[in-house]
């Protein structure tokens, strides 16, 4: 159409006297993309788009990532360049001192009690391939061989030992190590396993054991002591039970507290009998125990309770037994638990109102610090709408749920369009948090969007999050999906014909799924580093996570699954696909493999559909540097606002 317009005026300019004649417009000017990305039958960004959502991508959060054991002071992870770094805050509200300057995110921790060192893992654009280093005046030294995948578990209580897992032996099991992290020479294989999924949870109080967990599935997580003398092994309980562990810690007195949903449809805290396997629970919740850390002296637990998607913070008096609820934050995200040696309980903490902070709370006090205040591009975040839970039967009478945001009705009355987000996983939860750039849709556009939970997510108990297992089951969630769409249509604040739907990971596969099967109540789709076939899936994803993956989706070995897992690939009928779609991948993806995005995007251009492709050369599952992940975001709008709102 521009074009078209342009020769019109050039024609009848062509009669005039050349001084009369009027330049022809300069064009929009565009959002230039960032060296990393390679754009793929998309539209340019307008400059003027990207001003006006400024900002909302300006917005950073703050992670706990733990106390200075030295001093009254706590490590933070913060993003103030292009990925998150490591910074160090003296006093509450203090100044964020970085400490780390690296290109890539930095994730680590001090030693307790000693405090003399920092060891922090770093991967090589989004590959996963985390290699551990210590860290001092701005520069990491490293500690493991540089070339295989490895992940900090836990250090030993004096702060003098770290527990890590390796690939280094053959790139698929995850050996277990231990290390002075002062002494790279020290570190050595503790226990050579069988398979990805092992960790070091915790340290006994002397360094003499360590207590190990196997992750088989979600359901099944089996918990061992191993001697790191000898090596042996010795299983607390019985290995073939199918009981999951989320959380293992040591109690100064030689206690072992766990969460587990033993004898439970949810995760309770409780005393683990190293000799009988006995679980003893403390808490009697009706939702999941997700997270806990224990005081020094072991007479003080803090632990959080997912209240479905919203976290509430607990503490318990070990020797009474009481529990006091701390009623002082509102509904959100509570992550990162940890007593500092004087008390203090400090952890991070958002909600829709709030990006992620740190924050402490004084156990005997019951008095609560923020220790940063993150920016949120100068916006009122206060402002910002809460979720609902909207709740559903699904086709076999399962009650499935999610969370609703919908616009200001005073400032965008009448029916409003929709985007769906789906959750990644499976095992996974959308939770009430703050939403970043994300709430663009919803203040300045009126755009809604619902988080649903469909079966196979995490926080509904143990029975729910196994109802999607294996491929004959694996179309239930997208059931489950339709149901809740069909829920949330009916909304009188939803306009049911303008309708989208994103997801990442699973949940990209999800988006292909409703690509598919779902496409007449939806406008469009964006699915974001998605699985499109599970055979090709589970062929290529990373070696040291294929079996874990087997378990939740089936084996592509057995032909009966692999017969199953091709007819409910989303690539096997690609030809059903009818409405554009926003593919978007990270080349260097050790979960979902570019191809998984490759074939999809080949097929539907192939049977001339429409799909756009975003690509980045330096990101691996989901985008993380800042650059990158701004221009996805404005990306995803224009694609919105043309097949979503129809400008």
């Amino acid at each position: 159409m521009r074009h078209a317009r342009l020769l019109a005026l050039f024609l009848a300019a062509t009669a005039m006297p050349l001084a009369a004649q009027e330049a022809p417009a300069a064009p929009d000017p565009a959002v230039p993309l960032p060296a990393a990305l390679t754009a793929e039958e998309m539209p340019p960004i307008p400059q003027a788009l990207a001003a006006d959502v400024r900002p909302y991508l300006e917005a950073r959060g703050a992670g706990f990532a733990g106390w200075d054991p030295k001093a009254r002071a706590v490590l933070i992870s913060t993003r103030f360049a292009n990925v998150s770094q490591l910074h160090r805050v003296a006093q509450p509200m203090g100044a964020r001192t970085q400490l780390s300057f690296e290109a890539e995110t930095v994730r680590g921790s001090y030693a307790p009690v000693k405090g003399d060192v920092i060891v922090v893992s770093k991967d090589r654009g989004g590959d996963e391939y985390f290699q551990l280093h210590t860290l001092k005046d701005g520069r990491l030294t490293l500690l493991t061989d540089g070339k295989s995948r490895n992940q900090i578990n836990a250090w030993s209580h004096d702060g003098k030992l770290i527990g890590f897992n390796s690939t280094r032996r053959n790139g698929v099991d995850s050996d277990l190590y231990v290390m002075d992290p002062r002494d790279p020479a020290s570190a050595r294989m503790v226990w050579e396993s069988k398979g990805g999924g092992w960790a070091i949870a915790a340290f006994s109080q002397d360094n003499t054991a360590a207590y190990v967990a196997d992750y088989r599935s979600v359901e099944d997580v089996d918990i061992y002591r191993l001697d790191l003398a000898t090596g042996a092994l010795t299983p607390i309980g019985d290995p073939k039970a199918k009981v999951s562990y989320g959380g293992l810690e040591v109690a100064p007195d030689g206690t072992l507290w766990v969460t587990t949903d033993r004898d439970s449809d949810f995760q309770r805290l409780g005393r683990l009998d190293p000799a009988t396997g006995a679980f003893t629970p403390v808490t009697t919740e009706s939702w999941d125990i997700d997270g806990f850390a224990i005081s020094d002296d072991g007479s003080t637990i803090v632990y959080e309770v997912n209240e479905a998607g919203s976290d509430r913070m607990r503490l318990l008096d070990v020797a009474s037994g009481k529990v006091t609820r701390v009623d002082a934050l509102p509904a959100g995200q509570i992550g990162g638990l940890r007593f500092a040696p004087w008390g203090e309980i400090g952890f991070a903490f958002s909600s829709a109102k709030s990006a992620s902070d740190v924050w402490s709370l004084d156990p005997k006090t019951m008095q609560l610090t923020r220790w940063t205040q993150s920016e949120t591009g100068g916006l009122d975040a206060g402002l910002n709408v809460e979720p609902r839970i909207l709740t559903t039967k699904s086709f076999d009478g399962l009650e499935v749920s999610g969370l609703l945001y919908l616009p200001d009705p005073g400032k965008f009355p009448g029916k409003r369009p929709l985007i769906v987000d789906v959750h990644g996983g499976p095992e996974g939860q959308s939770t009430a948090g703050f939403m970043g750039s994300d709430n663009y849709y919803l203040n300045e556009l009126g755009v809604g969007i619902f988080f649903p939970n469909v079966r196979g997510s995490t926080g509904y108990g143990k029975r729910f999050v196994s109802l999607d297992n294996g491929p004959f089951k694996r179309e239930d969630s997208v059931k489950d999906m339709a149901a809740l769409i069909d829920a949330v249509a009916a909304d009188p604040a939803v306009d049911p014909a303008k309708i989208g739907l994103t997801g990442g990971s699973y949940g990209g596969y999800m988006c292909y799924a409703a690509a598919v099967q779902l496409k007449d109540k939806l406008t469009a789709t964006t699915c974001i580093v998605a699985i499109s076939n599970f055979v090709s899936f589970l062929e290529n994803t990373n070696p040291y996570r294929q079996d874990l993956r087997r378990v939740e989706y089936g084996d592509e070995r057995d032909p009966k699954q692999r017969a199953k897992l091709t007819a409910i690939s989303p690539l096997t009928r690609v030809g059903e696909i009818t409405k554009p779609m926003f593919v978007i991948t990270g080349a260097n993806d050790p979960r979902v493999p570019k191809s998984e995005a490759d074939q999809m995007v080949a097929a539907i251009r192939k049977n001339g559909g429409e799909a756009w492709h975003l690509v980045a050369a330096d990101e691996g599952h989901g985008f993380r540097k800042k650059a990158n992940a701004d221009y996805a975001f404005l990306a995803q709008l224009v694609f919105w606002k043309r097949y979503l709102l129809g400008e």
